[in-house]
């Protein structure tokens, strides 16, 4: 997975804690917002489509791709689910060992995952922009930088 958000963890995060601990019960069922199909349009032909199914069983289960043209550049296989008292995302990249992030703070309009023993990225973050439009951020450090991916989406109608 590569998606980064440098400035919304530092000045973001300490005002959701309060929304959320790892504690909280039915926190997956909280993120039905996340749901749904997502799409950003890039330069060269580049699209990222992600989507989520409905939380059910305490899990959402999630996939994404990216397509050049008509060429598979990546995929995800992705879950978000309670374990052990914890909110996980679990994260299945093309080509690369599944990783877990556990949810730090969670709002009405934002979710942070952390993990800061994985390379790259050590936080996930989804942010809620309208009815219509989320934002997914990768961030973390990389070779001693620190770096910071958006991913602008636009919901579009499933399967189209």
């Amino acid at each position: 997975m590569r998606r980064s958000f440098v400035l919304l963890a530092v000045v973001l995060v300490p005002s959701l804690t309060h929304g959320l601990h790892a504690q909280r019960t039915n926190v997956v069922s909280h993120l039905g917002w996340i749901s749904g199909c997502w799409q950003q349009t890039g330069a060269n032909g580049r699209l990222v489509e992600e989507q989520w199914m409905t939380p059910r069983g305490n899990t959402m289960m999630g996939m994404s791709r990216t397509v050049r043209g008509d060429s598979l550049v990546e995929f995800e296989q992705l879950r978000i689910s309670e374990q052990g008292g914890k909110t996980v995302y679990h994260a299945l990249p093309s080509g690369q060992q599944p990783s877990e992030f556990t949810a730090k703070a969670v709002s009405d309009t934002m979710v942070v995952f952390e993990n800061p023993q994985h390379d790259f990225p050590q936080r996930i973050i989804y942010r809620k922009r309208g009815a219509d439009s989320i934002v997914a951020r990768i961030e973390g450090t990389m070779n001693g930088k620190s770096r910071g991916v958006d991913f602008p989406y636009v919901k579009v109608q499933c399967g189209r």
